[in-house]
């Protein structure tokens, strides 16, 4: 089982490792990870895990305790975003939308695929001399032009 981990840095940088590393499981969110326990190349980091989501993208919240999935009555904010048939406006919160919605536990399981990770300290090294494949910049589309037959 492999997770995909997303770990964000504080000037808005996200960076994307790929790991079969167990050290995950039974942890929760909210906790603390060392990161010479992910990587080697990440010894001296220290992470916070702030959400996961499962094979089938359900969400992990912290209230819902254990492994299994559980209901949440939401309203609008985290995990809920849809509007209401009719409300056309931007930038408004629907008045009184509540959504009964399915939510994974908030501990690490064999189930979970992706774990997103704040950066709490930082190592000797810098991520993007750890990950300098990722922080390549985007390559632009390549614009074909046709020669016009006379």
């Amino acid at each position: 089982m492999a997770f995909k981990l997303n770990i964000s840095e504080k000037n808005g940088k996200t960076w994307k490792l790929e790991t079969e590393n167990e050290v995950f499981l039974e942890k929760a969110l909210n906790d603390k990870i060392e990161g010479r326990d992910i990587s080697g190349d990440l010894s001296g980091y220290e992470f916070e895990i702030t959400g996961a989501s499962d094979k089938a993208g359900f969400p992990s919240f912290k209230e819902v305790e254990g492994i299994g999935l559980g209901k949440l009555l939401l309203d609008y904010g985290k995990g809920m975003h849809r509007k209401p048939r009719g409300l056309k406006k931007v930038g408004s919160k629907p008045e009184g939308l509540r959504l009964r919605k399915t939510v994974r536990g908030r501990i690490i399981s064999p189930d979970i695929i992706q774990i997103n990770l704040k950066v709490l300290k930082e190592g000797s090294k810098k991520l993007h001399d750890i990950f300098p494949e990722q922080n390549q910049p985007k390559a632009k589309a390549e614009i074909k032009t046709e020669p016009v037959a006379q």
